[in-house]
Parts: C-alpha cells; structure tokens; sequence
C-alpha cells in the first residue's frame, strides 16, 4: 500500500524531531500533533500543559502563540479552541475520555466546543443543550450539520428577552481562559494571580445565584 504523501506541516515536524530526544516532552508534543486528525484529545491535553507550564519558553519562543504557529503549525484560534474543548471534555464529558472505544473516534474539537459555547455563554436550555450533545456525541453528525444546528438555535435566542445568565457564563468562561494564560507567564504578581481567582468564584457564586433564581421564578409561574 502507497504512504499518503506528507504535508509540509508534517515535514516540518519532523525535521524538528529529527533533532530531539524522543524521551523529551518537545518530541512527544511533536509526535501527537503529527497525528492531530485522529488524536485532538491528546494533542489539546499536551497543548494545556506547555502554555500552563511556560515549557515553550525553555524551547525557544517569545509567546505560547509564536510556539504553536511557528513549530505545532496551528493558528492560535486553533490552539484556543483545542485546550478550552480538552478542559471542558474532562469537565463534563470525563467518561469519554476514559472509556474510549478505539473503534468509535471522538467528536470533532470544533463541535466540542460549539457544545462548551451552548453551555457557557449562549445561554442554550436543558433541551436544547441536550439536544445540541446528542447530535454531537450519540448520533456522531459532521460538523458542519452541528454548526448549522447551533447556529440556528444561537439565532433563537438573539430574538429573546436578554438572559441575565448568558454575560455571567460569558464572563466566567473569559475569566477561566485568562487564568489558565497566566499560569504561562512568568513573575505574575501573586496578587494578580489571586485577584483573577476570585473573580472566577465570584462569577461562580453569581451564576449559582442566578439559577436559583430563575428556577423560583419558573416554580412560581407554573
């Protein structure tokens, strides 16, 4: 059987592994963004850990961003999208992560985090997050039927009365994003590090507050 010919992404990679321990965390990073197509999970889990760990400074690069457009080979907006799907997967999907059938592939990162986004910030209901997940994960639909079925749910809700959940979820989602950034920065300010911390249990605290909120509202109205 002919090898499929490689991209030039794939050459880069591994002209830059040709130089490295394959023991070394760089190599093994390398090695699994080689096999991104079949292997988001692991590539977005080792992504996490060298922007939370600061390693892309120890191999050469100004910013977690220049290491993942210059050697990964991946845009930023790709990066982002990889580490927030591989946070919210262990989070709320966790059995999938664990009791994985080699037979059945995983959803597709973009669609795991459209099902993050209808969690988070657009303010999707029980149902309709329920109904968004079983697209996704049980009836294994491609993403861009997901994305259409997202878009049109997300378009709903623009035509609603404003959620008072929907800026609190958009905020604690900003706030997490940024918490996990500064673990890559060095000589943060403890302060700073603290002030972001509280502001995520405050956002937390809020959001809590706001559903048992609404939930008397809708007990009373039924």
């Amino acid at each position: 059987m002919t090898d499929m010919p490689q991209s030039s992404g794939e050459r880069h990679i591994e002209k830059i592994m040709e130089q490295l321990d394959p023991e070394s965390e760089r190599y093994q990073v390398l090695d699994t963004a080689k096999k991104f197509k079949s292997s988001w999970v692991e590539l977005g889990d080792k992504l996490l850990q060298v922007s939370s760990r600061g390693h892309f400074r120890e191999w050469g690069y100004q910013s977690f961003e220049d290491y993942c457009v210059q050697e990964i080979r991946i845009k930023k907006g790709t990066a982002e999208k990889l580490t927030l799907a591989y946070r919210y997967m262990e989070k709320q999907e966790p059995e999938l992560l664990t009791q994985r059938n080699p037979l059945k592939p995983l959803p597709d990162f973009r669609s795991v985090d459209l099902l993050r986004q209808a969690k988070e910030e657009k303010g999707f209901s029980d149902d309709e997050y329920a109904q968004l997940r079983k697209s996704i994960v049980e009836e294994e639909r491609s993403h861009p039927t997901v994305l259409k079925r997202f878009k049109e749910v997300a378009a709903g809700h623009d035509t609603e009365e404003p959620d008072p959940l929907i800026p609190v979820k958009a905020s604690l989602s900003a706030a997490r994003r940024l918490d996990t950034a500064l673990a890559g920065v060095p000589e943060v300010p403890a302060e700073f590090r603290d002030n972001v911390v509280n502001l995520i249990l405050y956002l937390e605290e809020t959001l809590q507050s706001l559903d048992i909120s609404a939930s008397s509202r809708m007990e009373a109205d039924s």
